[in-house]
């Protein structure tokens, strides 16, 4: 199992991009979470393997239909307390 943590700007909030990323998440098999952040970005943390991984990855680019992506930083971390499901959290 891989953990990474996305840190997503552009137009990511207000566009039902959390949500749509809960959706994506869940249907790929992937357990953490997302929230948005006060300084505009969204802030993901999704494990599961490589392959989901990769292909969350490519979603997490385009997002929801009235998202514009502009950036992704992407920190890979080491499974500690893996979360069991998916969720939305407040905003941090």
């Amino acid at each position: 199992m891989i953990c990474k943590r996305y840190f997503v700007s552009g137009r990511v909030q207000g566009v039902f991009y959390r949500a749509n990323t809960q959706r994506e998440a869940k249907s790929l098999g992937l357990t953490g979470w997302v929230r948005n952040r006060s300084d505009g970005r969204v802030e993901v943390f999704a494990c599961g393997d490589e392959p989901a991984l990769a292909d969350f990855e490519k979603w997490l680019e385009t997002g929801p239909e009235y998202a514009k992506v502009t950036n992704i930083r992407i920190v890979t971390e080491k499974p500690s307390a893996t979360p069991s499901a998916f969720a939305v959290l407040p905003t941090l």
